[in-house]
């Protein structure tokens, strides 16, 4: 607040006493505010470390779920595969079968072919022994005979030509049983060479089967195999699904949680801004109480004392003095060295320095909570920290004010602005524009209240704001 007084002659000792009352009231207000202020963002930092907590172990459970659920995929994709070749085997089985079948009946035909050759063998073998006995017979007569029959048969001819026709006839005779022996040999041979044949391709066709009946085996004993695999695999799937399934609920029981900690942190937020906003109402309801204490008491004792002079009604721009006992009046005001940057967009001028000062007007506090700069209206106001607003509101001595929580028990406030341009919640960054400087409240021109707090105590800004 700038230090241009309007003070009655003579009553600047009561006046400081009525400020007293004012400030009284007023820092018992604020330090209830920043009290309640503290305690719900201690509240609030457990819930964020809650709620940080929640959302690391949602997280591994997703990762673990994910896990999960790509060993399903892995275990249905060997499923599938193996599916296939149970398939590929099936048909094999049924195209050995068929083989099967075919080979039996074959096996079946080659058997009814030798038997039916060894019947026509044993006929062909018997009438060659009933030729062979008939020749051995006629060749027998005609050994006994001797010659003498041969020549009774030809010396008993009527003419030369009946005997050369006799002669011919018995030497047709001999040359028939001889061709029916050899007749009779080659169709006996001829049945052996294919019965022989026959018993050869049986034998072919039954190792044939044999081998395609070992097939056929081990096709089924790796098919059970599959099988077997397959009634595991869909155990394995099973129990992952169900693994996945309950993985699944955690997850939800886990976001739950965390929506239940959000919902208690927003609440608290809620209810952080109720209470800072009737902390606010409850103190500008107390100053202007004072006020108008103040105004009634001075309108007494204005009753008692000299009429101010022109001269004295005039503002007046008082020097004050810093810490390391520098004086500051309408100069370039000096950065200190903190973390805290400048709360304005310029430089400005520093008219009233933090601690005890004169009441520069009514309602205004003789300790001062801050310092006072001034600048020309409308000029941005930027935040000396990132943080969160915690108050973005109006009281009838601050006006319009800012408060700023930067964490580790820090606090900057912002008093008499023009306009606001953040809201309770709100999170800002270093340097943002948070409002524009004016004159509201108990303010005798444009100029920006700065304060800081540090575990709920006001310090002196200038020790944290930067070079």
């Amino acid at each position: 607040m700038f230090l241009w007084n309007h003070v009655p002659n003579g009553g600047s000792g009561k006046w400081k006493r009525r400020a007293g009352v004012i400030f009284a009231v007023t820092a018992a207000s604020w330090a209830m505010t920043f009290s309640h202020v503290s305690g719900t963002l201690r509240v609030n930092a457990a819930k964020e470390n809650a709620l940080a907590d929640a959302e690391a172990r949602k997280r591994a459970m997703e990762a673990e779920k994910k896990k999960t659920d790509q060993k399903i995929k892995q275990l249905e994709g060997l499923r599938g595969n193996t599916e296939q070749y149970v398939k590929e085997l099936d048909a094999q089985t049924s195209q050995i079968a068929d083989e099967m079948d075919k080979l039996d009946r074959e096996v079946q035909e080659k058997q009814s072919e030798i038997d039916e050759t060894s019947v026509e063998l044993a006929a062909a073998e018997a009438a060659e022994k009933e030729q062979y006995a008939a020749m051995k017979l006629r060749i027998r007569y005609m050994y006994e005979k001797g010659d003498s029959s041969f020549l009774e048969i030809l010396l008993s001819s009527d003419s030369l030509s009946d005997l050369l026709n006799k002669a011919e006839y018995i030497e047709q005779i001999s040359k028939y049983d001889r061709d029916q022996m050899e007749e009779y040999e080659a169709t006996t041979r001829q049945i052996a060479e294919d019965k022989e044949k026959l018993e050869r391709d049986l034998t072919e066709i039954v190792d044939m089967r044999n081998e395609t009946a070992a097939k056929q085996t081990s096709i089924k004993t790796l098919m059970e195999t599959k099988k077997n695999e397959l009634t595991n695999l869909a155990a394995q799937i099973g129990q992952q699904r169900d693994a996945s399934s309950g993985m699944a609920s955690d997850i939800a029981a886990q976001q739950a949680e965390i929506d239940k900690i959000q919902e208690e942190i927003r609440q608290a937020a809620i209810a952080a801004e109720k209470a800072a906003q009737e902390a606010a109402r409850r103190q500008a309801e107390a100053e202007e109480a004072a006020r108008k204490k103040q105004e009634q008491q001075a309108k007494n004792s204005a009753k008692t004392v000299d009429a101010p002079t022109e001269a004295d009604g005039k503002k007046t721009e008082t020097k004050v003095e810093t810490k390391n006992g520098n004086t500051s009046s309408k100069g370039t005001m000096t950065k200190g060295s903190g973390s805290l940057s400048w709360p304005l967009s310029t430089s400005g001028r520093i008219t009233s320095t933090f601690g005890q000062r004169e009441s520069p007007t009514a309602g205004a506090s003789t300790n001062h909570k801050g310092v006072d700069i001034a600048v020309s209206s409308g000029t941005p106001i930027k935040a000396a920290d990132g943080g969160t607003v915690v108050t973005a509101t109006y009281s009838s001595s601050a006006g319009n004010y800012v408060v700023i929580s930067h964490g580790n028990g820090v606090s900057t406030v912002y008093m008499h602005c023009q306009s606001l341009d953040v809201s309770a919640g709100d999170t800002v960054s270093k340097g943002e524009t948070i409002a524009k400087v004016g004159s509201t409240g108990y303010s005798t021109g444009a100029h920006l209240h700065f304060g800081v707090l540090k575990n709920g105590q006001y310090v002196d800004p200038l020790n944290y704001v930067s070079q």
